[in-house]
């Protein structure tokens, strides 16, 4: 449902300019003005004409950047696009203040339309995970496959380490913490952010972290930023308490896409445990699981998750010579030397 508070900032014509996101070598970024919206969109140019099209989606707190160590990786397989979400990267906000899950899938679906780009290869990584899978649900037209990172899918017990990010829902608990981390520095908030979100932070580089110590100090300039993180943490425990047909499993039940589910075991804010049980919502699935990832694998091992998103392609190319499923079992494949326990549900 669209949020019924109004928005607490300044329309995006009056906002405050800062530094904007920084675009790796071979990307360009664009913004695109849809009704409501104006979207950022990260891209890469094909490395051949016709290729198929992709859109990435990231996760709370994330921008289009997370897609970054991925998207060259699958140049000469798909044209990529990656997508800030309204109040995201360089996003500004939505106009009705609205960052539920309903309303960043209805963001999507409204580029999509409005690109004539579909249907797509669609990825997205914890918050983005919800919102495609709502988005593969609502518009099957527009999705050719489905990719999806530790999606935020409603667990009954969530993991003690989850809990922090899901309090930045309540009200005033946003306004607690900024008084309370007043004083931390940019490099302090990155390091602990990374060592939420990856499986080993020590595996990140020295530039890598350079990079996002930077994007945090510019981030930390928007004025819009801490309301956009609270507002989008309340629309993903909303999300969680929606039943019937709205509900996020049972609208995973009706995705008709082959999917592909990457899982990280050191995941502190996805229950790995949950892996299982989206391969059999899935009808149509694929499952990777990596002991050594934590919450962004396409960041942590980009290589492993393009390998099994190009096998994805080939079983599906295969199902449509033969008239067979899509699925298939694999056993093979390791990240850093370790066995990728990897099944197929549905």
């Amino acid at each position: 449902m669209p949020s019924t508070e109004p928005p607490s900032v300044p329309p995006a014509n009056v906002l405050p300019k800062v530094a904007a996101v920084k675009a790796a070598d071979g990307e360009r970024l664009r913004a695109v003005h849809l009704p409501g919206i104006t979207l950022t969109v990260r891209s890469r140019r094909p490395a051949r004409e016709g290729l198929p099209p992709a859109l990435y989606v990231h996760g709370l707190g994330g921008s289009s950047q997370n897609w970054s160590a991925l998207m060259p990786l699958l140049d000469g397989v798909v044209h990529s696009e990656a997508v800030d979400l309204p109040g995201f990267g360089d996003s500004p906000p939505p106009d009705d203040g609205d960052y539920s899950i309903t309303g960043n899938a209805r963001a999507v679906i409204r580029y999509l339309d409005a690109s004539g780009r579909g249907p797509v290869h669609l990825f997205g990584n914890s918050l983005g995970g919800a919102v495609v899978t709502r988005v593969a649900a609502a518009r099957p037209d527009l999705v050719r496959t489905l990719t999806l990172v530790s999606p935020a899918l409603p667990e009954i017990r969530v993991q003690r380490t989850a809990v922090p990010t899901g309090l930045l829902a309540l009200p005033g608990v946003v306004r607690l913490f900024n008084r309370l981390t007043r004083e931390w520095t940019a490099e302090q908030r990155v390091r602990g952010v990374m060592a939420l979100c990856y499986g080993d932070p020590g595996k990140v580089s020295e530039e890598g972290f350079r990079n996002a110590v930077e994007e945090m100090e510019r981030r930390l300039q928007l004025p819009y930023f801490w309301d956009a993180m609270a507002r989008s943490a309340r629309g993903i425990v909303n999300a969680y308490t929606l039943g019937g047909q709205h509900a996020l499993w049972r609208q995973a039940e009706r995705v008709l896409a082959p999917t592909l589910l990457v899982y990280g075991g050191r995941d502190q804010l996805v229950g790995y445990r949950m892996a299982q049980r989206a391969a059999r919502a899935f009808r149509d699935s694929r499952l990777l699981t990596l002991p050594d990832a934590g919450h962004v694998a396409m960041m942590e091992y980009p290589e492993t998750v393009a390998t099994a998103f190009r096998e994805l392609l080939a079983n599906t190319a295969d199902a449509v010579d033969t008239g067979k499923p899509a699925g298939g079992e694999r056993t093979d494949g390791a990240a850093d030397s370790e066995p990728a326990n990897q099944t197929t549900g549905g």
